[in-house]
């Protein structure tokens, strides 16, 4: 709904609607807007190109909409999007921040906050990470379908890299069932020796992950106990990003 007298609101809330609806009476009732400006602006958003008649008596979004998303995507970077939300983080936690996004069978780091230790970890933007045995990556696991899981754990091998890894797909299924629960996955050494992450999932405008943003830190720094109570915050930090790439609120709610 919008404000009550605001010519520019009204306008734009009718753009967004007729992506979902076609008809006037709908869009009306979606937006609060009275049937009769819903279609002053629908015929003024005809003429800029931004809607047109669908031939069954309602309306549909129109080409200049491509034209202008296609131009706003082509000058798109997730990285920039997000900073607001991961410097954020960082300053609240103190430990560094990283955020990944998803490229076939791994995800790639394409963004890191030093934390506030007397130590760097041994990560860098660029750097590609396993998706069974990280955060970040076990975070994007748990938004998949078991039977991608399964697939891409055939076609990658789940590889031990610590005594913790999860090496058994029916394990790792089970162990995705908790994250799913949770909101938040937790690397308790089983990517690197002596290092701990919390990480969660990010969505983009689609709706589909994108990827995920952590917090790491070596192990004697962040217990177990302390990763349990980070995780909510670093849920709610990668909300914070999913909102920023625009993603549906269905996505940032799951």
């Amino acid at each position: 709904m919008v404000r009550e007298g605001s010519s520019i609101d009204k306008a734009l809330a009718v753009l967004e609607a007729i992506a979902e609806h076609h008809r006037v009476t709908d869009i009306a009732a979606a937006t609060g807007v009275s049937k009769s400006t819903v279609h002053r602006i629908l015929q003024s958003l005809v003429e800029w190109g931004f809607a047109r008649p669908d031939g069954n008596g309602g309306y549909e979004p129109g080409p200049r909409i491509l034209t202008l998303a296609g131009k706003v995507m082509s000058r798109f970077d997730p990285s920039r999007q997000a900073s607001a939300a991961l410097r954020a983080l960082h300053d609240r936690t103190g430990y560094t921040t990283h955020f990944g996004i998803l490229g076939g069978d791994e995800a790639v780091y394409v963004e890191k906050l030093e934390g506030r230790r007397p130590y760097q970890m041994p990560s860098r933007v660029g750097m590609s990470l396993r998706l069974h045995s990280t955060a970040i990556g076990k975070a994007v696991l748990a938004e998949l379908g078991d039977d991608e899981v399964r697939a891409l754990a055939a076609r990658t091998g789940l590889a031990r890299c610590t005594p913790a890894t999860l090496t058994e797909v029916e394990e790792l299924l089970a162990h995705l069932g908790e994250v799913r629960n949770l909101g938040y996955a937790v690397d308790d050494e089983e990517n690197e020796p002596g290092v701990r992450c919390v990480g969660a999932a990010v969505f983009d405008h689609t709706g589909r992950v994108l990827g995920g943003i952590s917090i790491s830190t070596l192990a004697m720094d962040m217990d177990r106990g302390a990763l349990e109570r980070l995780g909510p915050e670093v849920a709610a930090a990668a909300r914070e990003v999913s909102t920023a790439l625009g993603a549906p609120a269905a996505a940032r709610a799951r």
